[in-house]
C-alpha cells in the first residue's frame, strides 16, 4: 500500500508566507501615506498643529551667505533705559549720585582752600608777632621820652614811629600840654624797657596778634627830672602798645597806660 503523506504542499506554504509579507508592507505604506497626508493637511490649515507628528522630522535652516554674526552688544543707553524710570520732578539714582559726588568735590575743594588760607594766616601771624615786638621795643623809649632843651627834635623823632589817628593825637597833646609843661618846669623824661635782673632781652609779651595788628605789653621804667621834683623820680609803668603794619614798617597806632 502506497505511503500517504499529509501536510501542506511546499508551494502553498511559500505563497502564504509571501502573502503575509505583502500585507505587512502594505500596512506600513498606508501608515506612511496617512502621516504625510496629515502633515499636509495641518500645514494647509486643515488641522491642529498640536496633532502634527514630530517624530522622524528634521528641520533644515539655511545659513546666510555672509555667515553667522554675533548679536550686537547692548549700548550704555540701553542700560540707562533699563533703569527705574524717573518720576516727574524727582531725579533718578544716577543724577542723585552725580549731584552727591559734585557736592563732595566742592566741599573738599572748599576745605582745602580754607585749610590753606588758615595755614598762610598762621604763618603771617607768627611773623607779625616777632616783627611787631621788635618794633615796639625800639619805639617805646623814643615815644615816651623827651627833653625840654630839644622838644621839637624829640617830638618829631617820635612821630616817625607813629601812624593813623594816634599820630595826630600825639601831635596835639605834645603841642598843647606836654611841650609847654616841660619848658616851664624844665622837664626831662627818659624811658627804658625793663629787663630781667640777670640781663637779656627787655621784657615784652604779645596780648593779641593778627597778620596786620599786634598788641604788645611792655614794662617801662621812666626816670623824670624837673624843678618840681627833688632829685629824680622813677616810675614803673605797664604800657599796652598797639602796633599796626604799614607800607613802610610796623608803627605804633595806640598807647595805653595800665
Amino acid at each position: 500500500m502506497p505511503k500517504t503523506t499529509t501536510g501542506r504542499a511546499p508551494g502553498i506554504t511559500t505563497g502564504r508566507t509571501m502573502t503575509a509579507a505583502a500585507r505587512a508592507a502594505a500596512k506600513r505604506a498606508e501608515r506612511g501615506r496617512y502621516n504625510a497626508d496629515s502633515v499636509a493637511a495641518i500645514d494647509s490649515g486643515g488641522g491642529d498643529r498640536s496633532e502634527r507628528p514630530l517624530a522622524s522630522r528634521t528641520v533644515l535652516v539655511e545659513a546666510p551667505k555672509d555667515g553667522w554674526q554675533d548679536p550686537p552688544e547692548p549700548s550704555p543707553e540701553a542700560f540707562e533705559e533699563a533703569e527705574t524710570p524717573e518720576k516727574p520732578g524727582q531725579p533718578g539714582p544716577r543724577r542723585l549720585l552725580t549731584a552727591l559726588l559734585s557736592a563732595l568735590l566742592v566741599a573738599g575743594l572748599v576745605a582745602v582752600a580754607v585749610l590753606g588760607w588758615q595755614y598762610r594766616e598762621g604763618e603771617r601771624t607768627q611773623a607779625a608777632r616777632t616783627e611787631a615786638v621788635e618794633a615796639a621795643r625800639k619805639a617805646a623809649p623814643i615815644v615816651l621820652s623827651y627833653d625840654y632843651r630839644h622838644l621839637d627834635r624829640d617830638f618829631a623823632r617820635a612821630r616817625t614811629h607813629l601812624t593813623g589817628d594816634f599820630s595826630r593825637e600825639y601831635g596835639k597833646t605834645t603841642e598843647t600840654v606836654v611841650g609847654p609843661t616841660a619848658k616851664k618846669y624844665r622837664g626831662v623824661v627818659k624811658a627804658t624797657i625793663a629787663a630781667p635782673p640777670s640781663g637779656g632781652t627787655p621784657a615784652a609779651s604779645v596780648a593779641s596778634a593778627s597778620p596786620d595788628e599786634v598788641v604788645v605789653l611792655l614794662f617801662v621804667n621812666q626816670v623824670t627830672e624837673s624843678t618840681q621834683v627833688s632829685g629824680s623820680r622813677v616810675d614803673l609803668n605797664r604800657v599796652r602798645m598797639t602796633m599796626s603794619r604799614t607800607t613802610e614798617r610796623w608803627k605804633v597806632s595806640g598807647v595805653d597806660a595800665l
